[in-house]
Formats: structure tokens, sequence, C-alpha cells
């Protein structure tokens, strides 16, 4: 199996995969500053809600670790300039946010502290957040084994694996460890268009993993669903909403359509961290709007006709209806999500 990782704290720097050149190359960065940080999650360079929630929080170590600020007010007026740009970088996943509150609120707490304990302070609230979703993921991947039955053919959409996250991810992280327990799983990859996550990075990851698998078009699944018995279909999470919708990357909403059409259980699986509370529904998620080229053009080699009109929304809103279960780090919730989650959440 090939060793990798999708982010790292290394001697003072963030260590990064690129997996825009995935998988033709396997190439990592090393950060100094939190500017680049946030450049490198909009460019996706990192992506994957419990990835970029650990990018944002060393993206704020790195601020504290480099200033030159001689007092601590004037350090923390730096931070605030450094949460403000790391928000801005991606817009939908709610880890992004939290994660960066969380540094926040340990700097509140600790503002009477002195420069070099606050800074200390702060990289270690960071490293815990890195810690924890390690430890989250394999909690969702055990939690999620009673789904996968001993002979399973599986849909997966976009990528969820340990690229998306610190650990070994959710719903691939669920697949991961059924195949790491003796079961015989074989995964149907939707390509995941426009970026290609699927084909380019899940294909990849699978590969490594020496996992079964078959990469279909988006548009292939009622196919695949109709002719193969498929067990289940598993996704990721970006938000979930109080009651239960799911903002997933663009094309979720659709597989889930089809799951209910043929009957296909349809499971969604994600950190808590990834449950925002503070929204009612689906309707109320911010979904990012993307450049044109990424539809327009494929590894910048252009697809379509000059000038062409493009709507790029990276993410879409499943409906509760559709879920059959959301498996998260705490326990498996099930309808009715408004009280299933709001109560995993105070576990």
């Amino acid at each position: 199996m090939g060793e990798y990782f999708s982010i790292r704290w290394v001697d003072g720097m963030v260590r990064m995969l690129d997996q825009r050149l995935l998988p033709d190359e396997v190439v990592y960065h090393d950060y100094i500053h939190c500017s680049d940080i946030a450049t490198a999650i909009r460019d996706m360079v990192i992506r994957g809600a419990p990835a970029i929630g650990v990018a944002a929080a060393f993206g704020l170590a790195l601020t504290a670790l480099s200033s030159s600020a001689k007092t601590t007010s004037d350090l923390i007026k730096q931070l605030d300039t450094s949460s403000v740009e790391l928000k801005g970088s991606r817009p939908t996943a709610v880890n992004l946010s939290w994660a960066i509150d969380r540094i926040n609120k340990v700097i509140e707490l600790n503002a009477g502290m002195g420069l070099v304990q606050l800074k200390d302070r702060i990289l270690v609230e960071a490293q815990n957040i890195y810690a924890e979703d390690v430890q989250m993921d394999y909690k969702i991947a055990q939690n999620g084994q009673k789904f996968i039955p001993n002979q399973a053919n599986l849909i997966h959409h976009c990528n969820t694996g340990g690229l998306a996250t610190a650990g070994i991810g959710t719903a691939l992280g669920v697949i991961r460890l059924a195949h790491e327990k003796g079961k015989n799983v074989h995964v149907f990859i939707d390509e995941t268009r426009p970026r290609l996550q699927g084909a380019r990075l899940t294909a990849w990851e699978l590969k490594q993993l020496g996992i079964p698998h078959t990469l279909i078009v988006d548009g292939a699944s009622g196919y695949i669903m109709k002719n193969h018995k498929i067990d289940a279909c598993l996704v990721g999470c970006d938000r979930i909403a109080a009651n239960g919708d799911i903002a997933n990357k663009i094309g979720t909403y659709n597989l889930a359509l089809v799951a209910a059409a043929h009957g296909v259980p349809f499971y969604s699986a994600g950190p808590t961290t990834s449950l925002d509370l503070s929204i009612t529904s689906g309707d109320q998620i911010p979904i990012e709007e993307r450049p044109e080229e990424e539809v327009t053009h494929i590894q910048a080699h252009p697809i379509t006709p000059p000038e062409v009109t493009v709507a790029n929304p990276a993410f879409d809103v499943t409906p509760a209806r559709y879920i059959t279960a959301i498996i998260t780090d705490r326990g498996v919730a099930y309808p009715p999500y408004t009280e299933s989650l709001a109560g995993l959440k105070k576990l």
C-alpha cells in the first residue's frame, strides 16, 4: 500500500499534498504563511471539509508563530485579519469556520497570556484539531460497518478518503475499514465532474489501498443500479443542517434521487464538526460558485465553444428524505433527523 497524507505540521511548516496534480504526480508543498494556506484552500491544493478545517487551524498557527508583534493585542489583530482571509477562501464547508472559531475561542480565553504562551497555546489547539480529526475518522468508519455486508457493491461520489481529511476518510474510510476487515467490497466510482475528484483522487486512493473498483461517468449510476445489485451509496457531507439536509459535492442530489428510484440505501458520512444546528434546512447553506473554466476546460484543454454560458455550483443540497442514515463519529443518526442529530450533538 502506498503511504500518503493530505496535510501535516512538519518542523514549523504546513505540508500539503497538491491534489491538483494527482494522479500524475505526487507532490508535497511546504507553507510558512497563512495567506498561502488561504490560497491553497481556494485553489483546491487541499480539499474536503475536514481537511480544510485542519488547514485553517494550522494557518492561524503560522500567523501566530511568524508574527513579529510586540504585544498580545497586536498579535490578536493579525490573527483577526488571517481569520477573515481564511473564512473567505471557501464558503460552503462548515468545518472551515468551525476550526477558525475554535482557535479564536482559545485566543479569547487566553488573551491575558504573554506572547510566547499564547502562540504556543494556538499551535497546541491546531494540533488537537488535527489529532481529533484522525480519531473521528476511525470512529465514523467503525460506526458505518453495520451497513456494509460481507459481499458488497457500493457507489461512491467525489472523494472522501484520506485526501479529504487528516485521517482515513469519512465515507471512503467506512469502505476502507470494511476492506481491511476482510469484507469483499467493490466500489463503483462516480467520476465527479467538473474537477473529476472521483476519477483522479478516489480511483488513485483505492488503487493505493488495493480495493477493487470500477470508474463510471456520473450519469451512469441509474444504469449500474438497474443492472447490478448495489448494496449502498456512500457519500460525504460538507455541511449538515439541523433537519438532516446535506450539502455535498455537486451531483450528490442526483445520485440520491437515482438511489431512491431503485430502492438502494443512501448513506452520508461525516464528523459532527460538519453538523450546523444553527441552520434549520439546506436552503440556508451558501453554495459556492466556482470559475467557468472548470467546466469549459479539462486539464487546461478547452472542450466547449468559446464564450458559452456556464453555471458551476460546486455543491448541491440533498434533502433529508432521501438519506437513509447519517454516519458520524458519535453514532448514527436516523430520521427524524431534527431529533437524532440534536441528540448526537449533545454527546
